[in-house]
């Protein structure tokens, strides 16, 4: 009876530790369940995430044969790159910091309405009774063009360009690039003259994105009267012409980069982006070829863009100069290869504005006072 009992005993202790391994089993699967789960649902919602970024405004050229919203997701901007314990890397407090001078100076220089403009230049277009005093010289002759001088911005591509922006006591910011030496002349279409077209336009594209309006102007362009009462107000992008066809809509007009007034605002930051992302897309060309190819593009009119031409008339250059000096706002050396050159006709071209601001009211509308024809760059 005893041993009986003891056997029963056991069978029951057996049987309720098996219980209990069951249930162990079951909790851990359970547990092993939820996690799996989880991981689970964390990686579809980053897949859905990626999936939905890299389709970002995927409007597709059929002309140039490119996306415009892939160049525009592609933009090699790190403004908002974090690392994973969430402060930024030594690189991008470098950028950070830099973001922050360029801060300081577009403040001091703005207008009212947070318009600067802005000029890009290297040592050689700084070199002392070189192209940039030339620059400088007919804000002072023009016509109430001189306080416009505390709006300018000089963006110098080099270390001596800079400290010679400051001596003038100018608004300067150091746009150097590390490993690139922009000091020297680039010659026209030289691989340094194309990264130096490029920058510039990444430039612009920074200044509107913090929010101010832009008038680019080369320093091989001077400067006769305020150019301000001449901008169509409802035009996000305008810009000078060599050739101008009598229509300032009309998309066949020959455009120049050298001066361009543009409101800072999405499409335009948006137009800044594809521009210069479409240099890919066109190896070995400038920012005014780029541009007279993407001007076509359905992308343009998807975003809403607003552009304008300026007219010749107004905004002249040697290529085709304006004909009545009564009316010039600005002369602009294109049509023109090297400083040399650009300089004796520009020299030219302010002796011909000196002789027509000494002349009287009547003298000067009796007759239209025209240019000197170009002798280096005709």
């Amino acid at each position: 009876m005893s041993k009986g009992r003891i056997s029963t005993t056991s069978n029951g202790l057996h049987h309720h530790q098996q219980i209990i391994s069951s249930l162990n089993i079951a909790k851990k699967f359970l547990l092993f369940s939820v996690v799996a789960l989880a991981f689970l649902l964390l990686y579809h919602s980053s897949s859905s995430s990626l999936f939905f970024s890299s389709n970002y405004v995927n409007k597709t050229s059929s002309s140039n044969g490119y996306t415009a919203g892939n160049l525009l997701h592609n933009y090699n901007s790190t403004a908002n790159i974090v690392s994973a314990k969430g402060t930024l890397p030594s690189k991008e407090k470098k950028k950070k910091k830099q973001k922050n001078k360029l801060e300081k100076v577009l403040e001091k220089a703005a207008m009212g309405d947070k318009t600067v403009i802005i000029t890009a230049l290297n040592a050689a277009w700084t070199e002392p009774n070189s192209i940039f005093d030339i620059f400088l010289k007919s804000f002072v002759v023009g016509n109430q063009t001189t306080p416009l001088l505390k709006h300018v911005v000089v963006a110098a591509l080099d270390q001596t360009a800079y400290s010679r922006c400051l001596k003038k006591q100018l608004h300067c910011y150091a746009l150097t690039t590390k490993g690139v030496d922009f000091s020297g002349e680039a010659l026209y279409m030289s691989e340094d003259y194309l990264k130096i077209t490029w920058r510039k336009i990444d430039f612009q594209r920074t200044v509107l994105e913090m929010g101010y309006n832009i008038i680019f102007t080369d320093a091989d362009i001077l400067w006769f009267r305020q150019p301000f009462a001449h901008f169509y107000p409802d035009a996000d992008f305008q810009i000078a012409c060599d050739h101008y066809l009598y229509k300032s809509t009309n998309l066949d007009n020959s455009p120049n980069s050298g001066f361009i007034y543009v409101k800072s605002n999405k499409r335009t930051i948006n137009f800044y982006k594809f521009w210069y992302n479409a240099s890919e897309a066109h190896p070995g060309k400038h920012d005014q070829d780029v541009l007279n190819m993407i001007k076509f593009n359905p992308f343009i009119k998807d975003i809403g863009l607003k552009i304008r031409f300026l007219d010749t008339a107004l905004f002249g250059g040697f290529c085709e100069p304006s004909k009545d000096l009564n009316f010039v706002c600005t002369m602009h050396a294109n049509c023109c290869i090297g400083i040399d050159k650009k300089m004796h006709d520009l020299t030219m071209a302010l002796d011909d504005w000196g002789k027509y601001m000494a002349l009287n009211g009547d003298e000067r509308m009796s007759k239209p006072q025209t240019w000197t024809v170009p002798r280096m760059c005709g």
